[in-house]
């Protein structure tokens, strides 16, 4: 029988990792980049795209209390992880045929939006417990971080390349088609890193060992929430607060052609400069998460509340600093947050903790999509009062989070 290939080393799976995300982020964010734009093409208005868009975050976020405990009973982090992926390469391109539908086209790419979302839940808590074991060894800021980084160099070229095919062809469907070649990609780069790092005796896949088992990245007991450490839930609800505060970025990019600021097909290059300035963020904050730990993170309050003041302006300069602002959260929720949630938890209940953690911010992406795009129109200024006045709350909460685990809890998650 022939030999098993040598298993990678901890900083080239992260980085394989990283790569997978970079060709599926290709797909969504180059679907997400004209979502908005997309659904008012289809006769939507921007409170049918803020309750679309929220909706389908908070689908992406919320169902994770369902798919994370599976995969810590279950053990099989692995098929959760493809399995979502897949979701992700198929819905996106099929958004393609929604124009030829007629009146049915809005619902079906609504639908269709919502269950690329579901794949999103559906992989997210299993690879972000696959991503935390390993990165255990290089360091969790740094791991996540670079992980990120990787992630939002797929988030700006999918973008870009759907402005390109906007530029050429004027079609938005045509795009979106286009966007399953990077899907297969994803999918190809997925099934390599599974079989040099998955498997009998590698990290994800497997019936979950006996409590007190040490199997890497597998879960070795049934997940129950409620041992989950109050501090954990604390911070799930500071993070909660500052999610419901960053407006989705399709009503911000409604804003852009609504306000005539930006033509249909500058959009997804707007959309992909954040995505650079994303990477950044990730980068600076989870390097720095492992020298400071959690003290970085009472960066995020203060550009949230940001958001609102600057992207839903009138003048160009200040929508696109806002739009820094919105992507540097967003970048710092993706990445460093993780490497904290990993510290405060013991490490067998990872995939539940993030599973319950986006429960939290799938619940705030909901109101916060639906209530910018209700009160975008004719309540701006409320808006901006409410983001601000969460993200005193979300503060608050995080000094508390802090004092209680001892700025970042850093060991707990090796238990």
């Amino acid at each position: 029988m022939a030999e098993r290939p040598a298993r990678w080393s901890p900083w080239r799976t992260v980085t394989v990792f990283g790569f997978v995300s970079l060709a599926a982020d290709m797909v969504y964010e180059g679907m997400r980049s004209v979502a908005g734009p997309y659904l008012a093409a289809l006769g939507a208005g921007a409170l049918v795209v803020g309750l679309v868009t929220g909706a389908g975050e908070a689908t992406a976020l919320v169902l994770r209390l369902v798919s994370g405990p599976l995969a810590d009973r279950w053990g099989r982090h692995w098929t959760l992880t493809t399995v979502g992926y897949a979701m992700t390469a198929v819905c996106v391109p099929l958004l393609a045929l929604a124009p030829h539908l007629g009146a049915a086209g809005l619902s079906f790419a609504a639908v269709l939006i919502l269950l690329e979302r579901a794949g999103k839940a559906v992989r997210s808590p299993s690879k972000s417990a696959l991503l935390a074991d390993v990165a255990r060894e290089v360091g969790r800021g740094k791991g996540f971080a670079v992980h990120k980084a990787l992630d939002q160099v797929g988030a700006f070229a999918g973008p870009l390349a759907v402005a390109g095919v906007l530029a050429l062809t004027a079609s938005m469907s045509t795009a979106l088609a286009l966007l399953a070649l990077p899907g297969l990609v994803a999918m190809l780069l997925l099934a390599l890193l599974r079989a040099r790092v998955g498997g009998p005796g590698g990290i994800g896949d497997g019936p979950p060992e006996p409590s007190g088992g040490t199997g890497a990245g597998t879960a070795i007991e049934p997940a129950d929430a409620t041992v989950l450490p109050r501090s954990f839930y604390l911070f799930a609800l500071s993070v909660a607060c500052s999610t419901a505060g960053l407006t989705t970025f399709g009503v911000l990019s409604f804003h852009l052609v609504e306000a005539g600021l930006v033509p249909l097909a500058g959009v997804p290059l707007v959309y992909a400069g954040a995505m650079l300035v994303a990477a950044v963020g990730a980068l600076a904050t989870g390097w720095a998460y492992d020298r400071w730990q959690g003290r970085v993170l009472h960066v995020l309050a203060p550009l949230v509340a940001l958001v609102p003041v600057l992207a839903l302006a009138d003048a160009l300069v200040a929508v696109l600093v806002g739009l820094a602002a919105w992507a540097l959260a967003g970048g710092v929720q993706d990445s460093t947050v993780k490497a904290l949630v990993a510290d405060l938890v013991p490490r067998r209940r990872l995939a539940t903790a993030y599973g319950l953690f986006a429960a939290f911010q799938g619940a705030a992406a909901l109101l916060g999509g639906v209530g910018a795009g209700a009160l975008y129109a004719e309540h701006r200024g409320l808006l901006v009062v409410l983001v601000a006045l969460l993200q005193v709350v979300a503060a608050a909460l995080l000094v508390r989070v802090l004092r209680r685990s001892g700025a970042g809890a850093r060991g707990v998650a090796a238990r």
